[in-house]
Formats: C-alpha cells, sequence, structure tokens
C-alpha cells in the first residue's frame, strides 16, 4: 500500500487535505484487498477531528477492529482527545493533547491540530462574551491565566488586571451592499412625499 502522498500531506503541513486523502486511500485498499496493518489511523482520525469533523472521527474510531484499538498507544491518545471534543471538555482536550509523548509523524499535526482548536475556541468566546473572567479564558483556551490574559490581549482584548476581568473585542462586521439605484430612487421619492 503506498502512503507516500499521506507522509506528503504531513511534510507539507496540509493537514486540512488529510482526512478525506485518508478516508480515499483506505477505501482504495479495502477494495484492494490490501492488509491495513501499516495504515496511520493515529494521523487519519487525528485528520478528521483536525477538521473538526467529529462525526466522522466517531465512526472511523467505531469502525476499527479492537485489536487495534487495543495495541496502538498512539491511536488511543488521539481518540481520549476526540472525546473530550465530544463531551465539550475543553480543558480536557489540552490535557489529552499534552499528556502523551507523540511520535514524530504525529508531534507537530498535534501542534497544528491544538493552535487550530484554540483559535476555534477563541472565536466563539469573542462572539459569546463582551467581558469575561481570565481564569474562564484559560479553562477553555486551556492555558495558564498568563498565557491566556496574554493570548487575548495579542488579539485586541483589553484587560482590567484588578478585577482580573477581559473585555472582548469585537470583529467589524462588513457589509458590503451594492448601491442600487431604482431603490435610491424609490427612498427619495417616499421623503420628499413624506416632506410635502
Amino acid at each position: 500500500m503506498d502512503l507516500s502522498a499521506v507522509q506528503a500531506a504531513l511534510s507539507d503541513k496540509s493537514y486540512s487535505t488529510l482526512a478525506s486523502l485518508c478516508d480515499e486511500l483506505l477505501l482504495q485498499a479495502a477494495s484492494q484487498g490490501f492488509t491495513t496493518d501499516e495504515w496511520p489511523y493515529s494521523v487519519h482520525l487525528l485528520a478528521h477531528l483536525y477538521i473538526n469533523d467529529l462525526n466522522s472521527a466517531r465512526f472511523f474510531w467505531k469502525s476499527l477492529p479492537q485489536e487495534v484499538k487495543d495495541t496502538r498507544p498512539e491511536l488511543a491518545a488521539v481518540w481520549r482527545i476526540g472525546q473530550c471534543l465530544w463531551k465539550r471538555d475543553y480543558a480536557g482536550v489540552n490535557t489529552a493533547a499534552q499528556g502523551f509523548e507523540w511520535g514524530p509523524d504525529l508531534a507537530d499535526f498535534i501542534t497544528a491540530f491544538l493552535e487550530s482548536y484554540r483559535q476555534r475556541i477563541f472565536k466563539l468566546l469573542t462572539s459569546a462574551y463582551s467581558t469575561i473572567r481570565v481564569a474562564d479564558v484559560a479553562h477553555f483556551m486551556g492555558m495558564s491565566e498568563e498565557d491566556a490574559t496574554n493570548y487575548a490581549v495579542q488579539n485586541g482584548w483589553s484587560l482590567d488586571a484588578a478585577a482580573k476581568m477581559l473585555t472582548v473585542k469585537k470583529p467589524k462586521s462588513q457589509t458590503n451592499q451594492k448601491l442600487d439605484a431604482s431603490k435610491l430612487q424609490r427612498l427619495t421619492e417616499c421623503v420628499f412625499h413624506l416632506e410635502n
């Protein structure tokens, strides 16, 4: 079985393409009767978690033979991350990701996953809160309070150190509307009619 495309995607850090690539290659291998003893199960599972496709990750995990689950500790460690994501255990995601000694194939991928995950959580916090306690940001982001504060301030939030509160900087909404001459004409006529 040729896994060079998977290795190339890992080397190029093209992590967002890995899930579909692994799915296709696994289907090809199964249809051609190849054994999957050398299959990069951990990479495949993490690829689905990376693109936040929890349903596919869960289905992939359930489809694996119990022997594969029992004999590959790195795969079980990736699944612990998936379980935390499924349960929305935000701090647990970071604990699970940082609590395992990842092999060379996954170390950079895990780092990229954590950064992507933190960005998603930060975006959610930005949309959900106008002010939030530093401790809560640290909890959700899986960081120390100092690191969470620095991350938030670097992204434009402001800190009230005495109250240990962060004020969220909302992104400016962009509304690009095209000016339609007929609408402008009707508006002008309406205003003219109201004034006279």
